[in-house]
């Protein structure tokens, strides 16, 4: 199954490339950051998680500063080790970063918080919203030790280009809530 994924990652990889090329000319962030919002909904008291992109990943950084502003606390991942959840530090966009694992950008410093709602990175992703991931786990291990506490939603960022066809699952594969891109929102066949 490492294989397969592997080149579906390749196929992805190479879409979410391209899209990401022409993301300015095009408004992909722009309308992306509009259905992620309205996905989402009331922001007051609540707590979410985005991410800081790296490499070609569509940029979540809008919506997250218009969250903030909404009155959410925000979240972002850090890795606290080899096959280990995900931990998230409190961010704002005035919060000093600094590297950190894979390349990402991690808070300095911060108030750790447990988010109700996670906006997830993704290399592809399929009409079920099953996630392909960079094959790390961390995810899919953060969606159920936050599941196994409290209610948690888990909505995919990412532009259209990076849809696949059905993706081969594993046992600790975790299908996501929702899928958002530049197009629209996709949920699976179950949901309204």
């Amino acid at each position: 199954m490492s294989e397969v994924k592997s080149a579906l990652r390749q196929t992805a990889y190479a879409a979410r490339k391209g899209a990401f090329a022409l993301c300015a000319q095009t408004g992909a962030v722009a309308a992306a950051t509009t259905h992620l919002l309205a996905e989402i909904g009331p922001a007051q008291g609540r707590v979410i998680a985005g991410y800081l992109p790296i490499r070609t990943e569509i940029d979540p950084r809008p919506a997250m500063a218009a969250l903030h502003h909404a009155g959410a606390r925000i979240g972002v991942p850090v890795i606290a080790g080899p096959g280990l959840p995900l931990d998230f530090r409190l961010w704002t966009p005035d919060t000093a970063l600094i590297p950190g694992p894979f390349g990402a950008m991690i808070p300095e410093s911060g108030d750790w918080v447990t988010p109700d709602t996670l906006i997830v990175p993704l290399v592809g992703f399929d009409a079920a919203c099953n996630r392909l991931g960079y094959g790390g786990g961390f995810y899919d291990r953060t969606l159920a030790r936050l599941a196994a506490s409290s209610p948690v939603r888990a909505i995919g960022l990412a532009f259209a280009a990076q849809e696949l066809p059905p993706l081969p699952l594993e046992p600790t594969d975790i299908a996501l809530d929702a899928i958002v891109t530049e197009t629209g929102v996709i949920r699976p066949a179950t949901q309204p």
